[in-house]
């Protein structure tokens, strides 16, 4: 009989330890997976705050890129009006004189060296 007393205690024994030792690593494991859980959300904060930094930088080049390119594009537009208008001028005094010349020729004036 002592010996079957003494296999209950060793028996009794094992088993306390077993469940306390479970008890334990269950507690670890949810500390574990409490702090991935803040880990990851303080790396999500991060990436976010980093999206919305470089958003906003590419959102200011933007905007300075369009700004020189509208200023370009309106000095380029005074260029081209101006050699226009001088072009137009010079065309306009051609045909003038072309056309003088043409009526002289008709009149039967002479050219004039």
């Amino acid at each position: 009989m002592q010996f079957r007393k003494l296999g209950s205690i060793v028996l009794a024994s094992s088993f306390a330890v077993t469940m306390s030792a479970g008890y334990s690593l269950a507690q670890d494991v949810a500390h574990d997976v409490d702090h991935v859980a803040k880990d990851t959300a303080h790396g999500t904060k991060v990436a976010a705050k980093d999206t919305v930094h470089g958003t906003k930088v590419a959102a200011k080049d933007t905007a300075h890129g369009t700004n020189v390119a509208a200023k370009d594009t309106a000095h380029g537009t005074k260029v081209a009006a101006k050699d226009t208008a001088h072009g137009t001028k010079v065309a306009a005094k051609d045909t003038a004189h072309g056309t003088e010349k043409a009526g002289d020729k008709i009149a039967g004036k002479p050219t004039p060296q």
